[in-house]
């Protein structure tokens, strides 16, 4: 099948062809500076998610309390995702963005003085609610505000590059938060430096120049709102692949459960649980630079369904591994299959949605993989205490049950997403 043309409301520029210099988008000032922003508040966030997991297993000792994360972070998308993506449509996207990276600062701050205080872990979930809240108002903003940047034939690769971005962050970030707690023994240091990272990113967008809204704003009403969904379930090549990677994370996420691997399986500290969490952004790095020096994916819809499977593969290897430098490796696999899904389904969702929608789509899609990687989380943590601890067994037998099982039932999810959308396997070119 065709790829379907994207559609002619689009700000984006008219298309032509990609060039062959991979590095053209990173001449535009613009593009440049969020690029760098991003980068650098990633990296921040990533160090924080190292400092939290090892502060909440060292401080109550259960799985249970790491899957928590993952559901505390993920109310927030379920209370205000459709509010934020009408927002992100009907105000300055840019000072969405500004707003959100400045409050999660502020979070910052207080999850260092919660930590230096000792004060009960009830208020390090709160604070993670909090700043839950802000990344839920600034994922559909950011998201929109990327195809308003670049050129419609450049975006592919501008995708490409931002996610070459984050996931460098994630190589750097849990390493550097790893080896900081390894040497201070103290979180709140990681959190001061998770501040100060959304700090500088404030600053960085603040330099972009503003872009006006291209429509008229709409009145906050129930039909604008379930705007999003309309959209997306209207468009089955969308909902295909955007249901795909949810079920994959959802079910093969392992991340979680990192602090469990590290300490009672691979027998690591914290400066092994800090390369643990960065070998999925090592893969996912190697990948996205081979995919920016290649041209657009020729037959995305397949490439997909082949990466998910190797990421269903990979889980289960990490699994039952318990040699650290191979669970490391499996997991670099994981990432670089996972890279492939991000560039396809990010690519897919702002090239087909008009711009006016595009605020409500890009929350929509949020939604769904937000709440995927936090629901993956806590999936991961409860399957761990109920296949470990309740049933008498240790915490480490039940992550390992735990993390199998999950990349298993990923295999099983690409076998349904193939059938009921054929779409999606006959999807071609990205670029047009």
């Amino acid at each position: 099948m065709n790829s379907p043309a994207a559609p002619e409301e689009s700000p984006l520029q008219p298309e032509r062809s990609a060039g062959t210099d991979p590095y053209e988008v990173l001449r535009n000032r613009d593009y440049l500076l969020y690029l760098i922003g991003r980068l650098v508040s990633v990296f921040g966030q990533q160090m924080a998610v190292v400092a939290v997991g090892w502060e909440l297993y060292d401080r109550t000792g259960t799985a249970l309390a790491l899957g928590l994360v993952g559901l505390v972070q993920m109310l927030p998308m379920l209370l205000f995702t459709l509010p934020a993506g009408h927002v992100a449509d009907n105000h300055d996207r840019r000072r969405i963005v500004l707003a959100c990276t400045g409050a999660m600062s502020l979070a910052g701050i207080g999850l260092a003085l919660v930590s230096v205080t000792r004060a009960p872990v009830v208020w390090i979930y709160g604070l993670l609610f909090l700043a839950g809240v802000a990344r839920t108002f600034q994922w559909p903003a950011s998201a929109a505000f990327l195809p308003q940047l670049v050129p419609r034939h450049l975006f592919s690769r501008a995708v490409t590059w931002n996610s070459s971005s984050f996931h460098l962050s994630c190589v750097v970030g849990p390493a550097v938060g790893g080896a900081i707690l390894a040497w201070t023994r103290h979180p709140a240091v990681v959190y001061g430096l998770y501040s100060l990272a959304h700090l500088i990113c404030f600053f960085l967008m603040a330099a972009i120049r503003p872009r006006p809204l291209r429509h008229s704003p709409e009145r906050l009403t129930l039909q604008s709102l379930l705007t999003g969904f309309r959209f997306l379930f209207g468009q089955r090549v969308l909902l295909g692949v955007i249901t795909l990677d949810l079920f994959a994370v959802v079910l093969g996420g392992a991340t979680a459960l990192l602090p469990v691997f590290a300490r009672d399986i691979l027998h690591a500290g914290p400066d092994g649980l800090g390369l643990l969490q960065a070998a999925m952004p090592v893969g996912a790095v190697a990948c996205a630079l081979v995919l920016a020096h290649r041209p657009p994916i020729q037959h995305a819809g397949r490439a997909m369904l082949l990466a998910v499977a190797v990421f269903g593969l990979a889980t289960i290897g990490f699994g039952i591994s318990r040699w650290f430098w191979l669970s490391f490796v499996l997991l670099v696999i994981c990432g670089a299959a996972d890279n492939v899904s991000v560039v396809v389904r990010h690519t897919l969702v702002q090239l087909l949605t008009p711009d006016d929608k595009r605020g409500r789509v890009s929350a929509v899609n949020s939604l769904f993989i937000g709440t995927s990687n936090e629901l993956g989380g806590f999936r991961a943590g409860t399957v761990a205490h109920w296949c470990g601890p309740a049933l008498g067994y240790s915490i480490a037998t039940g992550a390992v049950i735990s993390v199998v099982l999950g990349g298993i039932g990923t295999l099983l999810s690409i076998w349904a997403v193939a059938l009921i959308w054929p779409e999606v396997r006959r999807y071609g070119r990205l670029d047009v």
